[in-house]
Formats: C-alpha cells, sequence, structure tokens
C-alpha cells in the first residue's frame, strides 16, 4: 500500500522543526512513497528550496519519482487585526493545514501566508481569519489538522454539538477537498478526537487521511528537537515539562516548559504508518487520493521586470536606452571614435539581445533621481564598470574602453544570466534612493530579502551546551577546538579525513595544530559523558534555522504586488516588505534583485566636501579630480594612508613606501594584489616596476595587455583578453573559461584547454610555451581579481586620499565624525591628526558644531553632539544663536542668549565637563563649585540668572515714558576655588565623551611607557601570536572589585587601560596577597607577564601577571644612561654653553643617578661615536628632558 505524508515540519517551522529537506527526501524516496508534503508553520521560508530539491530526484528518465506538495500549517484567530489583549482575554490561535492543489492555491497560499504578516503578526505569530480563508481558499485542500486545530479543540472544550458547527463551517467552503485527518501519538485526548472524527466521516462521507505531523526524521533524533525547543523558549531541558498540545508559547506555562508529548513525532516509514493505522488502511489509502488532485507546481520561472515607462516618441526601451547611451557618450567621449561607437553597439546589440534594457533603465533612473537629491553615489561596483553602456548613462563613472573592462564579465553574450548592478550609496542617501523606488513603484512591489541565520558549528555546541547545562567554561572550551575557518561544518570535523583526498587538510586547509584540536574533539566524542553528548546532539541541530534576518544591502522590485508573486513577511527592523525565499533563489522565483549597498567612506567624502565648501568656498566635484596629482600620489608613496579607503592597513602601507606609485593604475595594481595568494607577487611587481627585476613575456603578444602591470597576471580580465588574442576565443568563451578557473571546474578546463592549444597553435605560437602559459593560468585564476571592482575601489581610495592631502583638516574632522561609535578607532584617528599637525581641539561653544568640524584656524573642533546629555536640540540653539548674533562673550551672555528650553542643566554639566565652556576663562571645577551654604553650585546659580533674565525680557512691558520696565538681574559672583588635578579633569571629560580628549592620565609617563614598556595591552589580547611570551606593559587602574571565592578565599580584578586598549587582570591566592596594595583606582602601574595555559585548564590560555611596579618608580630604578644626539658639524661652544646650563639647573635635584652620555654623529661619513660623563650623574626627570626638547636636542633613554 502506498502512503505519503502530508502533515511535515522542516528546518523552516522555526526552532520547533528539526527536519533537513534533503534528509526527509533521501528518506521518502527509499521509502517509495509518491508524494512528500512541506507544511512549516506559518510560513513558507523552505518552499522553494523544497520544490527545487525534489527535482533531483525526478530525472529525465524517472520524472515522476516523487511530487513535492507545497502547503503550510498557518496560525487562525478570530481577528487577525486585534492586537491587544488580557490574562483574561487571551489571543487564541488555532491550527490550520493547507495544502496547494494547483498553481491557483499556491497563488492563495501565497496571499494567506503574506497577509499573517502584513495584516496579523503579533508577537511571533503570522495569523489569518476566517475573513481571508473565505476570499483566499480556491485550489486549496484544508483537513481538520492536529489538537491544536480548531475542530479538536472544539471537540475538547466545547462538546460535539458546538464542534459539529465549526466542522460544517469548513466541509461547506471546501467540499470534497476537505480531509479528516487522523494522527496516533499516544496522546489521550487524541483517541477522543478521532473517536468523534472517525464518526462524522461515515456521517458526511468525508474522507479520512493519516499523518504523523512529522518535526524530525528519525526517532532518535527527538531528544535534539526537545533541545531545539528549549532553544526557542530559553529553557534548560532539565526544567520539568508541560507535555500539552497547545503552541510553544511558553508564558502559558509557570515553572514548567513546552515539550512534545513523546518521541513519536517523526518522518515514519510507509510500514510503521500502515502498522499504526491498521484498523482504518482507508486512512493510508486515502493520501494517494489528494495526491491524484495535487498538479505539480513549477515555482522557477523568467525574471520578470519592473514597467519601466519611456517617453513619447520611442517605441521601445531599447530604443530610448540606444538613444540616452549616445546622448551620454557626447558628454563623456566629446569624440566618438569608431572603437568607442563599435564597443556601443555591441553592447546596446547584447542588451537588446538578452531583453535587459528595461534594467539598464530601471538602474540609471534611481541614480539619477539619487544624485538630484544630493547622494553620494559610488563611481561603480564590481563587474558592472566593465560596461560602456552604464558609463555612458550615468550608472557608472569609470571609463571601461580606458582601462580595458570587459563588458562580457558583467554580461557573457553567449549565455543569458541576469545582470547584476551594485551600487554604493552614502549611508543616509542609501534610504533617500530607497524611499525614491518605493515612490515610484509602489511600497508592495518593493521589498528586502530574508536570510535565514542557521546553527552554525560552534554557534550548534553552544546552544546545545546550555540548554543541557554544561557549565560556560566546558561550553566554551568545546567551541574553541572547532577550527576558525569561515563555513565550517561540525559533521566534517567530527566525521571526514583528517588527511589525503578531499580531507579536513586539503579542503578545509586545516593545520597541524587545528588538526591536533580536531583529535581532542573526535576523543570527546567517542566518550560517554556531558561532553559527548553536547557533541552529538549538536552534530544533528548543526544547520538548523535558528531565525531569520534580513540581507544588509539587496532590494527587490517587481512588476506588480509581490502577493502576487511570491510570499513575504515584515518585520520590525524593517518599514519595507521583506521575502520569504532568501537571495540564492529570489531571481529563480521571477523577481529581480538589486543592491543597495550604504558605503561609510562615501558619507565621509561628502561631509569633506561640505566642510570644504564651508570653509574654504570651493566646490570640488569628486568624480572630476585628476587621477594624476602629484600630492595624492606623494601621500601614497610616503604611506600617509590612514584613515583613507582600502590602502590603510600596516602592510599595505610597507608596500606603498616600496612601490612609489606614481599613476593611478599602480593602486588598481595594488588593490588587486593585496590578498591572499596574489601578495606573493607584490614584491615582483615592485621590483619589475623599478627595473631591479626583468620584465619578461613568454610571448610578445603578451606585452600588449601585461605592460601595465609589469609582465605580471593581475586581473581576471587579462586572461579574457589574451585568450581572444592567442587563441582566437569569443568574448563568451573568454567568460567561460575566467569562470571555470575561478571555480576549479576540472571538466569545463580540460575542454578549453584543448580549444586553447587548437587555436593558439593554428596561429604559430610555440606548443611549449602555450603549455607554460596555461599551467600559469591555472594557478593564477583562483586568486586572480576582478580588475573592474578593483579599479572601482582605487578610484574611491584615490579620491579620499585627494582629500587628505589637500583638505587634511576638513578630510579628518569627516573621519573622526564618522568613527564616533568607535573608541579604538578614534583614538586612532586623533593620533593620526597630531602626527600630521592638525590638532583635534575639546568642544567649544563658540566654535564647535554638532559634528567634528575645522575652525579658521584650520584645526578640528571636537563637536557637540558627540558630548553624552548635549542633545541635538541644545547644539542647534547654540550654534543658531552663535550664527546670528556672533560669538557669546561670556558665560553670563551665553545664557541669557540660547534657548533654555532646549538646554537643560544636564547639557551644561555636561559641556563645562568636556570643556565645552574653557573658552570663557573659567576652569572647569569653578561651575561645580558650592560656596558655604549656598543653595546650589555656581552653574546652576548661572542657569537661573539666564532663565530669570529671558523670563523678565519676555514678561518686560515698555511704559508710558518709553522706558523699558525689565528689571536687570545682578551677574552671580564667580567663585575662587582650587582646580581639578589633571587626571580628575581627564576623568570627568572621558565620562562625557567615552574617551579623553585633552590628554591622556599616561602623559605623564609617556618616556616610560615609551622606553620600558615594549608591549600593550592589544598584544595581550592577541593569545595565538604571543603564546609562551613575555609581555610588559603600562598602564592606569579604572576599577577595581575584591570579592571572596565559593571556598572563602579573597580575590580581586582590576580594569587597567593604555592608550588604546582596557583589559582585565585577575588575581587569586598568593598573587592576591602579593598584588593586593596595586589594586587602587588611578594608580600608574608597570606589568610584566607572560601568556601560558591557565590553572587547571589546559588548552586555554591568559596573561599571567609575575611582576607590577609603580610607573612613578621607573625611572629612578631602570634609567641607566642619558644618550643626547649631536651632530659633528653643531658641535660647538653655543651646544657646550646650552648643556652646562641645563646640567647647572639639573644639579640641584637629587637622586642623580643616571649617567649622561653623548653621541656624537658624522653624517657624511655615516660614523658614530658615544661618549659617556666619567662625573656628571643625572636625574632624567620632566624638567630635564623638556629643557634638552626646548633647544632641540634629541635623546635616548636607556
Amino acid at each position: 500500500m502506498n502512503f505519503s505524508h502530508l502533515h511535515v515540519h522542516t528546518q523552516f517551522s522555526l526552532l520547533d522543526g528539526a527536519a533537513d529537506i534533503s534528509s526527509l527526501y533521501k528518506k521518502a524516496v527509499n521509502d517509495n512513497m509518491r508524494a512528500l508534503a512541506i507544511t512549516d508553520h506559518g510560513n513558507m521560508f523552505g518552499v522553494f528550496k523544497f520544490v527545487a530539491e525534489a527535482g533531483k530526484h525526478n530525472t529525465p528518465e524517472n520524472p515522476d519519482k516523487i511530487k513535492p506538495i507545497v502547503g503550510c500549517e498557518f496560525y487562525v484567530v478570530e481577528n487577525r487585526h486585534k492586537r491587544q489583549f488580557t490574562k483574561e482575554d487571551k489571543d487564541i490561535r488555532y491550527h490550520q493545514l493547507f495544502l496547494a492543489k494547483n498553481p491557483q492555491g499556491y497563488k492563495n497560499l501565497v496571499k494567506l501566508c503574506s497577509l499573517g504578516y502584513m495584516e496579523g503578526l503579533y508577537g511571533k505569530y503570522p495569523r489569518i481569519d476566517k475573513e481571508l480563508i473565505l476570499q483566499y481558499h480556491e485550489g486549496l485542500i484544508a483537513t481538520t489538522c492536529c489538537l491544536g486545530a480548531s475542530v479538536p479543540k472544539a471537540i475538547m472544550k466545547l462538546g460535539e454539538d458546538e464542534a459539529e458547527k465549526e466542522f460544517k463551517w469548513w466541509y461547506d467552503i471546501f467540499g470534497e477537498d476537505y480531509y479528516i485527518e487522523l494522527q496516533r501519538h499516544g496522546i489521550p485526548e487524541q483517541d477522543k478526537v478521532n473517536e468523534v472524527l472517525v464518526r462524522w466521516s461515515k456521517k458526511y462521507n468525508v474522507k479520512i487521511i493519516a499523518s504523523n505531523d512529522s518535526h524530525y526524521v528519525d526517532q532518535q533524533d527527538s531528544n535534539a528537537h526537545d533541545i531545539l525547543l528549549c532553544i526557542n523558549t530559553g529553557e534548560k531541558q532539565s526544567t520539568p515539562t508541560m507535555k500539552d498540545f497547545a503552541d510553544d508559547d511558553s508564558n502559558s506555562f509557570k515553572g514548567k516548559r513546552f515539550a512534545f508529548f513523546n518521541d513519536q513525532f517523526y518522518f515514519k516509514s510507509t510500514a510503521e504508518m500502515t502498522q499504526l493505522f491498521s484498523d482504518l488502511p482507508e486512512a493510508i489509502d486515502n493520501t494517494n487520493d489528494i495526491v491524484d488532485k495535487i498538479t505539480p507546481l513549477k515555482l522557477k520561472q523568467d525574471i520578470m521586470l519592473p514597467n519601466y515607462v519611456i517617453p513619447e516618441g520611442f517605441a521601445t526601451q531599447d530604443d530610448y536606452l540606444h538613444h540616452i547611451t549616445y546622448l551620454g557618450a557626447k558628454n563623456r567621449y566629446i569624440d566618438i571614435t569608431p572603437e568607442v561607437e563599435e564597443r556601443l553597439n555591441f553592447e546596446l546589440f547584447t542588451i537588446k539581445t538578452m531583453g535587459f534594457a528595461g534594467y539598464f533603465l530601471i538602474v540609471a533612473d534611481f541614480i539619477k533621481a539619487g544624485r538630484d537629491i544630493g547622494v553620494l553615489i559610488g563611481p561603480g561596483r564590481g563587474s558592472a564598470a566593465g560596461s560602456a553602456v552604464a558609463f555612458c548613462i550615468g550608472i557608472t563613472n569609470i571609463d571601461p574602453i580606458k582601462y580595458n573592462l570587459l563588458f562580457e564579465r558583467f554580461l557573457n553574450p553567449d549565455r543569458k544570466s541576469m545582470p547584476d548592478i551594485d551600487t554604493d550609496f552614502d549611508d543616509e542617501g542609501r534610504q533617500k534612493v530607497i524611499d525614491y523606488v518605493v515612490d515610484k513603484y509602489g511600497k508592495n512591489q518593493v521589498a528586502q530579502i530574508v536570510t535565514y541565520g542557521t546553527m552554525a558549528a560552534k554557534m550548534s555546541i553552544k546552544d546545545v551546551a546550555r540548554v543541557l547545562d554544561l557549565p560556560l567554561q566546558e561550553s566554551n572550551m568545546l567551541a574553541k577546538l572547532v577550527p576558525d575557518r569561515p563555513g565550517i561544518e561540525l559533521k566534517r570535523v567530527l566525521k571526514a579525513p583528517m588527511t589525503g583526498e578531499a580531507s579536513l587538510e586539503e579542503k578545509e586547509g586545516l593545520n597541524k595544530e587545528d588538526l591536533e584540536d580536531v583529535k581532542k574533539l573526535r576523543a570527546i566524542l567517542a566518550g560517554d559523558d556531558m561532553q559527548s553528548r553536547v557533541l552529538k546532539e549538536a552534530l544533528i541541530l548543526e544547520g538548523s534555522v535558528r531565525g531569520t534576518g534580513i540581507h544588509a544591502a539587496g532590494i527587490i522590485i517587481a512588476p506588480m504586488d509581490l502577493t502576487d508573486l511570491i510570499p513575504v513577511s515584515t518585520s520590525k527592523e524593517s518599514t519595507l516588505l521583506i521575502t520569504q525565499y532568501d537571495g540564492r533563489v529570489i531571481e529563480d522565483a521571477g523577481v529581480i534583485k538589486m543592491d543597495f549597498l550604504g558605503l561609510k567612506t562615501l558619507t565621509i567624502i561628502r561631509d569633506a566636501l561640505k566642510l570644504i565648501k564651508e570653509n574654504h568656498g570651493v566646490s570640488i566635484n569628486i568624480d572630476e579630480i585628476p587621477l594624476d596629482d602629484i600630492k595624492t600620489l606623494e601621500l601614497y608613496q610616503h604611506g600617509d594612508t590612514n584613515g583613507t579607503f582600502q590602502f590603510e592597513s600596516a602592510g599595505m602601507q610597507k608596500h606603498l613606501i616600496n612601490l612609489k606609485p606614481d599613476k593611478f593604475a599602480d593602486l588598481i595594481a595594488m588593490n588587486a594584489l593585496y590578498r591572499p595568494g596574489p601578495i606573493e607577487y607584490i614584491p615582483n611587481f615592485i621590483a619589475r616596476k623599478h627595473g631591479r627585476e626583468t620584465i619578461a613575456y613568454d610571448l610578445p603578444e603578451m606585452e600588449e595587455y601585461l605592460s601595465d602591470t609589469y609582465g605580471i597576471t593581475v586581473y581576471q580580465e587579462q586572461v579574457m583578453l589574451l585568450s581572444q588574442k592567442l587563441a582566437g576565443f569569443s568574448k563568451g568563451d573568454a567568460d567561460v573559461l575566467r569562470k571555470a578557473m575561478g571555480k576549479k571546474d576540472i571538466y569545463t578546463l580540460n575542454k578549453m584547454k584543448s580549444k586553447f592549444m587548437e587555436g593558439a597553435t593554428e596561429k604559430g605560437l610555440p606548443a611549449d610555451k602555450l603549455e607554460k602559459i596555461w599551467i600559469d593560468w591555472e594557478k593564477f585564476a583562483q586568486y586572480a581579481f576582478n580588475k573592474s571592482h578593483s579599479t572601482c575601489y582605487a578610484l574611491v581610495a584615490f579620491q579620499t586620499a585627494y582629500l587628505k592631502a589637500h583638505y587634511p583638516g576638513e578630510y579628518m574632522s569627516s573621519v573622526l565624525t564618522h568613527n564616533l561609535s568607535n573608541i579604538d578607532k578614534i583614538t586612532f584617528f586623533m593620533d593620526e591628526c597630531r602626527r600630521m599637525g592638525v590638532p583635534v581641539l575639546g568642544p567649544d561653544v563658540n566654535e564647535s558644531a554638532y559634528a567634528f568640524a575645522v575652525n579658521k584656524s584650520g584645526q578640528i573642533r571636537f563637536g557637540m553632539g558627540a558630548v553624552k546629555g548635549v542633545g541635538e536640540a541644545a547644539v542647534i540653539s547654540i550654534v543658531e544663536e552663535r550664527t546670528a548674533n556672533g560669538p557669546y562673550k561670556s558665560v553670563f551672555d551665553f545664557v541669557r542668549r540660547i534657548n533654555l528650553r532646549a538646554a537643560n542643566k544636564k547639557t551644561f554639566e555636561s559641556l563645562a565637563n568636556a570643556g565645552g565652556l574653557d573658552s570663557f576663562g573659567i576652569h572647569r571645577a569653578t561651575y561645580f563649585h558650592v560656596e558655604g551654604n549656598d543653595n546650589g553650585n555656581f552653574l546652576e546659580k548661572v542657569i537661573r540668572y539666564g532663565s530669570s533674565h529671558q523670563d523678565g525680557e519676555n514678561s518686560a512691558q515698555v511704559s508710558l515714558f518709553g522706558e523699558d520696565s525689565a528689571i536687570d538681574m545682578p551677574e552671580p559672583k564667580i567663585p575662587v576655588c582650587e582646580a581639578w588635578s589633571n587626571l580628575e579633569q581627564l576623568k570627568n571629560e572621558k565620562d562625557v565623551v567615552g574617551f579623553f580628549i585633552s590628554g591622556h592620565p599616561l602623559d605623564t609617563y609617556k618616556l616610560e611607557m615609551d622606553n620600558f614598556c615594549p608591549h600593550s595591552l592589544a598584544d595581550i589580547k592577541k593569545i595565538e601570536e604571543n603564546k609562551n611570551k613575555d609581555l610588559t606593559l603600562g598602564g592606569i587602574v579604572t576599577n577595581v572589585h575584591n570579592g571572596v571565592t565559593k571556598t572563602g578565599n579573597p580575590w580581586g580584578k582590576i580594569t587597567i587601560e593604555d592608550y588604546n586598549e582596557s583589559a582585565e587582570m585577575a588575581f587569586f591566592g598568593e598573587d592576591y596577597v602579593k598584588f593586593k596594595q596595586y589594586m587602587v583606582t588611578g594608580l600608574f602601574l608597570f606589568v610584566k607577564g607572560k601568556i601560558g595555559e591557565r590553572f587547571r585548564n589546559s588548552g586555554n590560555f591568559e596573561y599571567k601577571v609575575s611582576n607590577i611596579q609603580l610607573l612613578s618608580e621607573l625611572r629612578d630604578k631602570m634609567a641607566r644612561s642619558l644618550t643626547v644626539n649631536v651632530s659633528l658639524k653643531e658641535l660647538n661652544d653655543e651646544f657646550m654653553n646650552k648643556m652646562n646650563d641645563i646640567i647647572t639647573k639639573n644639579s640641584v635635584v637629587e637622586n642623580r643617578n643616571c649617567t649622561l652620555q653623548f653621541r656624537v654623529f658624522d653624517t657624511e661619513d655615516n660614523i658614530s661615536v658615544v661618549m659617556p660623563s666619567k662625573k656628571i650623574k643625572v636625574n632624567p626627570n620632566n624638567d630635564l628632558l623638556d629643557l634638552l626638547k626646548e633647544n632641540g636636542l634629541e635623546y635616548k633613554l636607556n
């Protein structure tokens, strides 16, 4: 007897289904089932993949092996619009199964599923109601479903009479497409309901079908599924269970968790189901009745482009595209040469043949709209930059003909595939362009794309460990043993060969250390303890869909209401609709995908251009800057690329200094070479550029396309062009070759090699050279980069470098503004500004704007908007008043003039702490000083004064004699008090800004930090890099915690901070006693230690402190000699007099134990000699060192 499962949950029943779709099909096909249904809870996320998976089994020889049936188990409520509930009036949801009988049924299923989200979403439940079912039931098959459905619930809670009315409502709508569904899981309530349903089957002649409401593939997976439920509800598996047939809404059960009744909810075989329903064989057979009714669905379809309306006077979109292309070409090229005309005609012909004119017009339209509203748009991205048509109609700003970029790299004329034009926008402008698209095409025709968050290897271990209550330390240990490789699978880590063919060593690239970790994991798996159990369950759950997200950039635009094409969902994270099919299949479903990317660099450029316009009155068109600008190229030659795009890493800077790029093409090449693989060619590239290595070509014919890169193959486009020139490949064949090399497609490569060898030998080229060329290509092509993309991003990089070179203050000001959320980067870029000689000053109410800005002296002024507690309204009020009526003369003038409704007490306190009021000549402590028995501090008096003044002005009336009757309030007296110490001032600064502005507490000990602390706190976090190494560092204690262990022993930890990082250091036992004296907030410490294994925790490493001293004592203890550098030419009486004065001033200081010595050097002969003083000792205090600096003398402390 044949049986098919018609009620099946997959992994897309989020955290409620543990069944992998391919595993379900494999089991169903092996059991000769005729069909398989997908009926996930409330969504159709897995439907497209489900139908496609059936195609893998339905071969041309056996096209009907298994029929995929698309369905959904909906949540049905009384009123989908109702969203307010109480304990007495709860949101009662009923389950309801629908199967799509035919394409119309699929359309209605899509409608219901979409509207469940769009109109009925409450909490995590997309809900529909009977109103929608009446409207969209055509082509659907319905069943009585499970115990959570309306008919069974009515039987249990309302009695048979009421339940029968409910049954008849469904039967009257669906008629012969309504089935009684029986499930047998050994649940007592199920048996009672089934008995009633069987009677009604006979009474109404409604057919019975058997189902098993499967949620996992095999019976042994039941525990993994139970763990999945716990992940969903946030419970531990040890929590007592409420084995109910309700939803997984754990709030229903106090102190208990939701769980399935038993382990019977698996994908049972036909034999098991037949045995289970041996008394009702028709229930098994009737599943075939439904299978026979189902018309197979074809979900894959051609792309349907949105309707782009062309202007009158043009017959087709192709005509209009041709027209605007040549209009644009006249602007771009001025003189349209035969070469340009040939290229444009070839591209236009290809676009027309493939039917993509509308695509180009749509993209050009929203890019133009974006530029018109002031959005900064990138010059291009990816292979689209290879299109001259895109260049002419304004989609890109890169001339592909000039840079040898290939159209066929973008659109292969021999193989139809969708064009893919991704566009970069400035961060804020991106949303403006999306809004334009929504307005133009309609809210229901534009959507973002869903992403499925799956449980990856480490995540599955951690999730399972939490549910099974494995200690966190052990959980982290297991996760750390999984090698850090993108996309690594736990199944392969625990099951695949370690070495040899298709091994972890070969495929994942695991090294010796990684393989040792894998051995440890496998040993744990083979055990019988809790850690082993965690790994076994994690293996089953790996890949489960944990939740959904939204693609960061993908947008789809449809020609009609999306719910007529594909299922959509909604999210709190977006105001747009979200597809239920992900980006990998969305275009196969018939809708076009475009990537709208927000690029922070473009926002930085945009705001820098605004500042340049404000400060210098210069309007720069960033797309028209000269790409041979000397100042910009010199910036690259010096490696001064911090804060610029793409070229700012230390490794890249080193290569740039050696390369000395003198043309834009060098930067395109470096952008392509600086990545794993081709990075090894950079030394050759540099040596060939500077003539230290011979530029050689395997064949003279190759020079045309390799000369720009000094004979080294850098780009995929070079391989494509050379295959055409050497072997006569067509443009399409050249692109096929590129793809095959990139994917290591051996079958295609072998075919292409024969074609290459034949074509090239026919041209008389030597076979041995051709063989070498092919081998080189195979080796390099897997790394070769897309020149189109490299050119685009090299251009954006050049634009940032141009601005940094010509307008350093404005550019770095913008960089700082757009990195405010990252303290490490802010600190780094502030240091870069100081290195460039561009001071970064604290906030000032007389100069600051909301963001970072540049003052008239070229200094960067901190933005008031970055100060905590200073709201945007207050900043707007301060800036507007200052702009209208000039700078504020005093703090009293300030409070008289600004809008005090916009600026409250917190605003003033934050500004004072941050230094925003320093320009009034009153030190910061003054504002917080309370004098005698005064009611409030000085700042509060100032605010009251300003408020009274403004109230008086507002209520003032002119007397009959024309005099102002307002009372002139006296200004509060400025109290005299002691200023804050430097440390206290910096601490208060950091409290309101997040970091130090006017200095750093460690500046007092900068000499000690520079000379005696070779490492930083960042180094102790690089565990792998610094294992078993001694690390010596310094910092300030910013936080202290003391506690008692479970065994009653004292312990403590400190937070220590240096210029760029902070870290915690914990002390136990003897270490706590030894170092307790240093656990004081505000102490400056010199710390020695080593990264070694944790105590009783093999394999886990930490920084272990061995010695601590005070930084203040370090100079006396460690400074043995002070060496002053002096040029032989400067060794004269003037120098001797200077030194004599300096030493005399130091002679009155105690503890002069440091030897003074001179290093005299001769730059002409490149020699030097060190001359120590036999008699004179010095104390290398700050006064002495400052005197040396003031006199222009360089020194070194040893």
